[in-house]
């Protein structure tokens, strides 16, 4: 059953959902956030969702501050920071794994170089730099997660060149995992003459992180 409710961030609130697995079993919660242009309850996410439910994962959806106020411009990455770790608290989970879309993903990618505990870190189109700026790369802090980390990112991601990650990925412990869906953009979006669907990346993210999970919860 789909619970809705409202979480304090310092003088404010914003909006949360936890949907249920829909198989038998729930392998663990995602707390999922959003792209800079989206919010909860964007195309994007609720397709995210509906896959990795199918695939054992509870799975909650949160507005951060500006979205909530249905703002363009997204809070400085400590409010966004704080989003997250509010809705943490909020749920019961014995297994937690934090990330989302892009900059969402990155805010929790920023907590667990922190320190951060969770059991796992799932990101959705890693913002390895902004669209046309290669030379501003996001990986300092990449190095420090101990986490148990699963990214996955389009190869025609305008927002994550492939040879500046795979340049950065040596640097990275063994815990990071990087899997590339072929054709995808940054929104997971493939071109009709790719011979492949939108649906189909959706289906191969989510068979790799039901994989990726499952190593996970042997370890």
């Amino acid at each position: 059953m789909s619970l809705t409710w409202r979480v304090r961030v310092g003088d404010a609130e914003i909006s949360a959902l936890h949907e249920p697995a829909t198989t038998a079993t729930s392998l663990a919660t995602f707390f999922c956030a959003h792209g800079a242009g989206g919010n909860m309850q964007d195309r994007g996410m609720q397709a995210v969702a509906k896959e990795l439910r199918g695939r054992g994962l509870d799975v909650v959806r949160f507005n951060f501050l500006y979205s909530e106020r249905k703002s363009g411009r997204p809070d400085p990455m400590p409010v966004l920071r704080s989003c997250i770790e509010a809705v943490v608290a909020q749920v019961e989970a014995n297994r937690r794994i934090i990330g989302g879309r892009s900059m969402g993903g990155r805010a929790a990618s920023m907590l667990a170089a922190d320190g951060f505990q969770a059991d796992g870190l799932l990101l959705l189109a890693y913002p390895l730099h902004p669209a046309g700026k290669p030379e501003q790369l996001r990986d300092a802090h990449l190095p420090r997660i101990t986490m148990p980390v699963l990214c996955l990112n389009g190869t025609r991601d305008a927002l994550c060149r492939r040879d500046l990650m795979d340049a950065v990925l040596p640097r990275l412990g063994s815990n990071f995992e990087m899997h590339w869906l072929e054709g995808a953009d940054h929104s997971f979006h493939v071109l009709k003459s790719s011979g492949k669907t939108d649906a189909d990346v959706l289906a191969e993210m989510g068979e790799a992180t039901h994989t990726w999970l499952s190593k996970c919860l042997r370890a």
